[in-house]
C-alpha cells in the first residue's frame, strides 16, 4: 500500500497529481489526513482522505511507499504529527520507499534520513536535507524519491510509478495524458 499524507496547508498540486498517477497504474493508495477526516489544502480546497491517521496501521496493510506532499504549512503540519513520524521511521527499517516534494524533503532531513544521499527540494529548503543537493527537477537516490515543486507534481508521480511498476507502465501513463 502506498500511503499519502495530507495536513492542512498541504500544496494540493503536490498530493493529488501523485495519487492520480498512481491510481492510474493500478496501485492501492491510501490518503491519511493528519490530526482529522477531512483536510483542506494551501489554496482552500477541500480533500475528504481514506483514512486518518489514527486508523494508519502499518501491520494491516504494509508500507510500499510513504509520500510527503509539501506546502505550507502542510509541511510543518506533517513534522509536527506523530504518526508521519511513525510511518517515515517503519518504511526506514522495512526498507520501504519513501518520496517527499517540494518543502517536504526538509522533514526528512530533520529527521536525519536524507544522510547519505542525492535530494531535491523546493528552493531555499536546501539546508535543511543534511545532505548532496540535486540539480535534477525529480531525483531518486535509493528507497528515497524527492522532487522540487508544484510544477514537477506529474512527473514525480510518474517517478513514482516507474519506480514500483516499471518504466513501461509509466510511459504508458505519459502518453495517455498527453505529457510529452
Amino acid at each position: 500500500m502506498i500511503y499519502v499524507f495530507l495536513a492542512n496547508g498541504f500544496e494540493e498540486t503536490e498530493a493529488l497529481a501523485p495519487v492520480d498517477m498512481l491510481r492510474r497504474a493500478g496501485l492501492k493508495v491510501c490518503m491519511v489526513g493528519v490530526n482529522d477526516d477531512e483536510i483542506t489544502g494551501a489554496h482552500g480546497i477541500c480533500v475528504k482522505p481514506d483514512i486518518a491517521d489514527w486508523d494508519f496501521n502499518p501491520e494491516m496493510e504494509p508500507v510500499d511507499m510513504v509520500v510527503l506532499p509539501g506546502g505550507m504549512p502542510g509541511t510543518k503540519n506533517l513534522e509536527a504529527a506523530q504518526s508521519v513520524r511513525e510511518a517515515v521511521d517503519w518504511a526506514v527499517e522495512h526498507d520501504s520507499y519513501i518520496a517527499a516534494i517540494c518543502a517536504a524533503p526538509s522533514v526528512l532531513g530533520h529527521w536525519g534520513v536524507l544522510k547519505g544521499h542525492e535530494a531535491i527540494c523546493y528552493p531555499g529548503y536546501e539546508p535543511e536535507l543534511g545532505c548532496k543537493i540535486s540539480s535534477k527537477p525529480v531525483v531518486q537516490s535509493e528507497k528515497i524519491i524527492t522532487a522540487r515543486g508544484a510544477g514537477v507534481a506529474v512527473e514525480f508521480g510518474l517517478a513514482l510509478v516507474k519506480t514500483l511498476c516499471g518504466e513501461q507502465k509509466s510511459e504508458e501513463i505519459r502518453k495517455s495524458i498527453q505529457c510529452m
